[in-house]
């Protein structure tokens, strides 16, 4: 009898491709999962994997075994999300994957909302009405390592964008729904010649110096596609993942910065928002979890609560 455990850390270490980075997704030691894969192999009469330096290869026919154990998972979590969940009562835990800002202007709020419903919930409880008990739990990453977690199991449910002219990848066995449009604009300081334009296009931007996030970031990308048609690389002197320091960066006259409007605070003075034209630069926000989950009272739940907020959202 082949365990689900065993077949578990068998496609853990097929996606992440390595034990050491199978045990760190699924929060096990190398060694367990080791002997996991052990388990396997005696229970199978299957070699799954092969020394190969010092990393190891699955085998042929570990790789089928593989294949059919991410068949058989699916259909446990399918199992579990729909059959086995109560619908009227969304609980478990969830675990959220979110790129920064959208934890900021849409899963904070989210969870506001969660917590005033489940606090009348356990009011109700008490006095014989029932409760619920959803916890959800968040880690912010970039939308592509957002996808990654979620398609491999290590999320439940993420919270990406997709700048259109630079398209997020969404793996077959995913489901992706849209949320809102996000619009961006140039943020520069008040004393800046453009500060005063209702708006701006691409080619009054080519002679700026910039504030990017890291190169290769999907927002780098995205600044590097304004120009790209003008045949322009921007000149980017300062790299910094957090937008917050984007804008004080323009605060102090040192550049200019391309922001997103969704989590973006109120801008200090001397920091001035002025909307890209021609094109306008747009990125769709959106939300993707595993097929399986699809009816999943507690994925519906949470979506229904995003969507609430993104309707209230005037970012677009």
């Amino acid at each position: 009898m082949i365990e689900i455990a065993a077949l578990r850390a068998l496609v853990a270490v097929e996606q992440q491709g390595s034990v050491v980075a199978a045990s760190e997704a699924m929060g096990f030691s190398p060694s367990a999962v080791s002997q996991q894969i052990k388990k396997l192999e005696k229970q199978s009469g299957v070699i799954v994997l092969e020394r190969h330096g010092r990393g190891v290869l699955l085998t042929d026919r570990g790789m089928a075994l593989a294949e059919y154990g991410r068949r058989i998972l699916g259909e446990l979590e399918e199992l579990q999300a729909t059959l086995l969940a109560d619908p009227a009562k969304p609980s478990g835990v969830l675990r959220l994957v979110a790129f920064s800002t959208a934890c900021r202007g849409l899963v904070g709020p989210m969870l506001g909302k969660l917590g005033a419903a489940q606090a009348a919930s356990s009011a109700a409880a008490r006095s014989g009405h029932g409760g619920s008990g959803l916890e959800i739990r968040v880690v912010a990453e970039d939308p592509r390592e957002a996808v990654q977690r979620v398609a491999t199991g290590e999320a439940d449910l993420g919270v990406v964008h997709n700048w259109h002219s630079v398209p997020l990848v969404i793996p077959e066995n995913m489901v992706h729904e849209d949320l809102c449009l996000d619009t961006a604009d140039v943020l520069l300081n008040s004393a800046h010649p453009l500060a005063e334009r209702t708006a701006v296009e691409p080619s009054d931007l080519v002679d700026e110096s910039w504030i990017s996030t890291p190169a290769g970031a999907i927002c780098n990308e995205a600044l590097l596609a304004i120009l790209a048609g003008l045949g322009r690389v921007p000149d980017i002197r300062i790299y910094d993942p957090d937008f917050s320091t984007h804008i004080a960066m323009v605060q102090q006259g040192v550049a200019v910065a391309l922001v997103p409007r969704l989590g973006r605070p109120e801008l200090p003075a001397g920091v001035v928002a002025v909307p890209v034209v021609n094109p306008m630069q747009q990125r769709q926000v959106g939300i993707v979890y595993r097929k399986t989950m699809t009816a999943s009272p507690s994925i519906r739940h949470v979506v229904r609560l995003l969507q609430d907020v993104a309707a209230s959202l005037e970012v677009d």
